[in-house]
């Protein structure tokens, strides 16, 4: 899967009202959209299981209705990185991983931990963090089976043990040390590269796979980018694809990442109000295939 397709573009999220009539044809069925919109892009980041726990069942019903070759990001709860803000979360990261993101199969991206603006970087903390992530599908269903109820559900077993991609949002400048990036190198975790005004937008590669969160550089959530800007973005990401590195751009660590002939990279659009995401999404698509 991830062989056939190295870059992959797409929004965050897929039900937005200012869509319907624009990005949506007019009297598309609310129901079909996923489908429609998986149709243009190869990859969305899922929103919803941020704010509250699915069912296998919706995950094998989204499995269905897109095609063999995309794939879903994941957003992890927030219960976790905002409410335990990572403390004692066995019980809970058990409990997600018992909720259905395992039915996607190989249609599972990686898998977003974002943290909140006020959470600062603990290398204990983190540390411990790290050590809990499942690197793969089996460890992954052994900590789903330790689910409490009415999290508990039968879970399919997946045809092949897939490995598991993290990548970790950071929202406070305290991250921005070359400790914490040496933390994520060393479990080939990725740092999201998110390109806002009110967070740190660093550039440090710290897996063998690029996460980047378009978030409207001018305005939180809602400002396009131009074409000069999605230009500079489309660059980056075949530079990151063949394996180097942005010339410009701010790093928290002076080491070099562990070289790569190539890497795969998930480039998703969260200015999501009004129009722009879908807009801008598929203009970055078309530069790069033209720039490819």
């Amino acid at each position: 899967m991830q062989e056939r397709k190295r870059i992959r573009i797409g929004i965050s999220g897929w039900t937005y009202a200012p869509w319907r009539g624009k990005f949506y044809p007019e009297g598309l069925p609310h129901k079909q959209e996923l489908a429609y919109a998986a149709g243009v892009f190869s990859s969305i980041e899922v929103n919803g299981t941020f704010y509250g726990m699915q069912k296998p069942a919706t995950f094998r019903r989204w499995a269905q209705e897109v095609p063999d070759d995309f794939v879903f990001a994941i957003k992890a709860p927030r219960y976790i990185t905002h409410i335990r803000r990572l403390r004692d979360i066995e019980a809970p990261l058990s409990n997600f991983l018992a909720s259905g993101i395992l039915e996607l199969g190989e249609k599972l991206g990686p898998i977003l931990w974002q943290f909140p603006p006020s959470f600062q970087y603990e290398r204990e903390r983190m540390e411990n963090f790290l050590r809990l992530l499942p690197s793969d599908f089996s460890e992954a269903m052994k900590l789903a089976r330790k689910a409490e109820p009415p999290f508990r559900h039968p879970l399919t077993k997946p045809a092949k043990n897939l490995a598991l991609r993290h990548a970790i949002e950071i929202r406070h400048e305290s991250f921005a040390v070359p400790e914490f990036i040496d933390l994520l190198r060393k479990d080939n975790v990725a740092l999201v590269c998110a390109d806002t005004v009110e967070w740190p937008l660093l550039m440090d590669v710290t897996a063998n796979f690029v996460y980047c969160r378009l978030h409207g550089s001018e305005k939180l959530y809602a400002s396009g980018y131009d074409g000069k800007a999605l230009d500079r973005w489309a660059r980056r990401v075949l530079t990151w694809m063949k394996g180097g590195e942005p010339r410009r751009g701010r790093r928290a660590s002076p080491k070099k990442p562990r070289h790569c002939a190539h890497r795969d990279v998930f480039v998703y659009f969260d200015n999501s109000m009004k129009i722009c995401a879908p807009r801008d999404a598929q203009s970055l698509q078309d530069k790069i295939r033209k720039k490819a």
